[in-house]
Protein backbone atom coordinates (compact mmCIF):
# COMPACT_ATOMS: atom_id res chain seq x y z
CA UNK A 1 0.00 0.00 0.00
CA UNK A 2 0.95 3.69 -0.25
CA UNK A 3 0.34 5.02 3.21
CA UNK A 4 4.10 4.25 4.26
CA UNK A 5 5.58 6.19 1.37
CA UNK A 6 3.21 9.16 1.69
CA UNK A 7 3.50 9.21 5.75
CA UNK A 8 5.59 12.03 7.48
CA UNK A 9 5.76 13.77 3.89
CA UNK A 10 3.21 16.59 4.96
CA UNK A 11 3.17 18.89 8.30
CA UNK A 12 0.57 17.97 10.40
CA UNK A 13 -2.35 17.85 10.58
CA UNK A 14 -2.28 17.55 6.85
CA UNK A 15 -0.10 14.31 7.28
CA UNK A 16 -3.33 13.04 9.28
CA UNK A 17 -5.34 13.32 6.80
CA UNK A 18 -3.61 11.86 3.67
CA UNK A 19 -3.03 8.96 5.27
CA UNK A 20 -6.88 8.64 6.32
CA UNK A 21 -8.21 9.59 3.03
CA UNK A 22 -5.09 6.74 1.46
CA UNK A 23 -6.74 4.23 4.13
CA UNK A 24 -10.25 4.78 3.28
CA UNK A 25 -9.65 4.57 0.19
CA UNK A 26 -7.90 1.57 0.02
CA UNK A 27 -10.30 -0.20 2.63
CA UNK A 28 -13.35 1.11 0.08
CA UNK A 29 -11.28 -0.69 -3.20
CA UNK A 30 -11.00 -3.94 -0.72
CA UNK A 31 -14.14 -3.97 -0.26
CA UNK A 32 -15.87 -2.80 -3.61
CA UNK A 33 -13.51 -5.52 -4.80
CA UNK A 34 -14.38 -8.77 -2.98
CA UNK A 35 -15.94 -11.62 -5.13
CA UNK A 36 -18.95 -12.44 -2.30
CA UNK A 37 -20.82 -10.10 -0.40
CA UNK A 38 -22.65 -10.60 2.70
CA UNK A 39 -25.42 -8.07 4.05
CA UNK A 40 -22.97 -7.19 6.79
CA UNK A 41 -20.37 -6.28 4.18
CA UNK A 42 -22.10 -4.39 2.10
CA UNK A 43 -23.39 -2.12 5.68
CA UNK A 44 -19.64 -1.49 6.19
CA UNK A 45 -18.86 -0.36 2.09
CA UNK A 46 -21.81 2.15 3.11
CA UNK A 47 -20.48 3.27 6.41
CA UNK A 48 -16.66 3.60 4.46
CA UNK A 49 -18.47 5.29 1.79
CA UNK A 50 -20.14 7.85 4.04
CA UNK A 51 -16.53 8.01 5.78
CA UNK A 52 -14.84 8.54 2.79
CA UNK A 53 -16.67 11.17 1.20
CA UNK A 54 -16.32 13.19 4.47
CA UNK A 55 -13.00 12.76 4.20
CA UNK A 56 -12.45 13.60 0.48
CA UNK A 57 -14.81 17.41 1.12
CA UNK A 58 -12.51 17.89 4.54
CA UNK A 59 -9.49 16.98 2.69
CA UNK A 60 -10.36 19.64 -0.08
CA UNK A 61 -11.12 22.18 2.32
CA UNK A 62 -8.42 22.26 4.57
CA UNK A 63 -5.53 20.10 2.99
CA UNK A 64 -5.83 20.96 -0.33
CA UNK A 65 -6.76 25.46 0.44
CA UNK A 66 -3.40 24.74 2.26
CA UNK A 67 -1.14 24.06 -0.77
CA UNK A 68 -0.57 26.32 -3.75
CA UNK A 69 -0.89 23.27 -6.59
CA UNK A 70 0.15 24.24 -10.25
CA UNK A 71 -0.31 22.65 -13.39
CA UNK A 72 2.84 20.76 -14.23
CA UNK A 73 5.55 22.65 -16.85
CA UNK A 74 4.53 19.67 -19.41
CA UNK A 75 0.93 20.15 -19.08
CA UNK A 76 1.69 23.76 -19.83
CA UNK A 77 4.25 23.51 -22.58
CA UNK A 78 1.25 20.93 -24.52
CA UNK A 79 -1.01 24.09 -24.03
CA UNK A 80 1.40 26.35 -25.82
CA UNK A 81 2.02 23.88 -28.56
CA UNK A 82 -1.37 23.21 -28.78
CA UNK A 83 -2.62 27.06 -28.86
CA UNK A 84 0.53 27.40 -31.09
CA UNK A 85 -0.97 25.16 -33.66
CA UNK A 86 -4.11 26.67 -33.58
CA UNK A 87 -2.67 29.94 -34.52
CA UNK A 88 -0.11 28.54 -37.27
CA UNK A 89 2.81 30.78 -35.39
CA UNK A 90 5.81 29.32 -33.94
CA UNK A 91 6.67 31.51 -30.58
CA UNK A 92 10.34 32.53 -30.02
CA UNK A 93 12.05 30.07 -27.43
CA UNK A 94 12.86 33.09 -25.33
CA UNK A 95 8.86 34.36 -25.78
CA UNK A 96 7.73 30.58 -24.59
CA UNK A 97 10.03 30.28 -21.08
CA UNK A 98 8.28 33.63 -20.37
CA UNK A 99 4.87 32.69 -21.22
CA UNK A 100 5.01 29.66 -19.26
CA UNK A 101 6.47 30.67 -16.15
CA UNK A 102 3.26 32.92 -16.43
CA UNK A 103 0.70 30.57 -17.78
CA UNK A 104 0.86 28.11 -15.43
CA UNK A 105 -2.76 27.97 -14.25
CA UNK A 106 -3.82 27.07 -10.66
CA UNK A 107 -4.97 23.42 -10.08
CA UNK A 108 -7.29 22.07 -7.21
CA UNK A 109 -8.96 18.54 -6.40
CA UNK A 110 -12.13 18.85 -8.33
CA UNK A 111 -14.83 16.46 -6.57
CA UNK A 112 -17.47 17.19 -9.26
CA UNK A 113 -16.56 14.20 -11.24
CA UNK A 114 -18.87 11.37 -12.53
CA UNK A 115 -16.36 8.60 -10.90
CA UNK A 116 -16.66 10.31 -7.41
CA UNK A 117 -20.37 11.13 -7.93
CA UNK A 118 -20.59 7.51 -8.26
CA UNK A 119 -19.06 6.17 -5.28
CA UNK A 120 -22.42 6.56 -3.31
CA UNK A 121 -24.03 3.92 -5.32
CA UNK A 122 -21.64 0.96 -5.53
CA UNK A 123 -23.67 -0.70 -2.92
CA UNK A 124 -26.69 -0.58 -4.53
CA UNK A 125 -25.53 -1.67 -7.74
CA UNK A 126 -23.75 -4.67 -5.84
CA UNK A 127 -27.05 -5.18 -4.22
CA UNK A 128 -29.28 -5.40 -7.29
CA UNK A 129 -26.93 -6.73 -10.26
CA UNK A 130 -24.31 -9.04 -8.00
CA UNK A 131 -20.50 -8.36 -7.55
CA UNK A 132 -18.60 -6.28 -9.22
CA UNK A 133 -16.25 -8.97 -11.31
CA UNK A 134 -19.59 -10.15 -13.05
CA UNK A 135 -19.47 -7.46 -15.11
CA UNK A 136 -16.36 -6.15 -15.05
CA UNK A 137 -13.99 -6.23 -17.94
CA UNK A 138 -10.93 -7.84 -15.38
CA UNK A 139 -13.22 -11.01 -16.02
CA UNK A 140 -12.01 -11.32 -19.37
CA UNK A 141 -8.33 -10.72 -18.47
CA UNK A 142 -8.46 -12.82 -15.45
CA UNK A 143 -9.99 -16.34 -17.11
CA UNK A 144 -7.26 -15.43 -19.71
CA UNK A 145 -4.57 -16.24 -17.64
Amino acid sequence: CAIPIFDKLLPEPHNTSVTTLLFLLCHWHGLAKLRMHTDDMLELMESVTVSLGNHLCAFTTETCTAFSTKELHRETEAQIRCHGRELNHRISSSHQNNTQAAARKARTLNLQTYKLHALGDYTEQIRAYGTIDSYSTQTVSHQSC
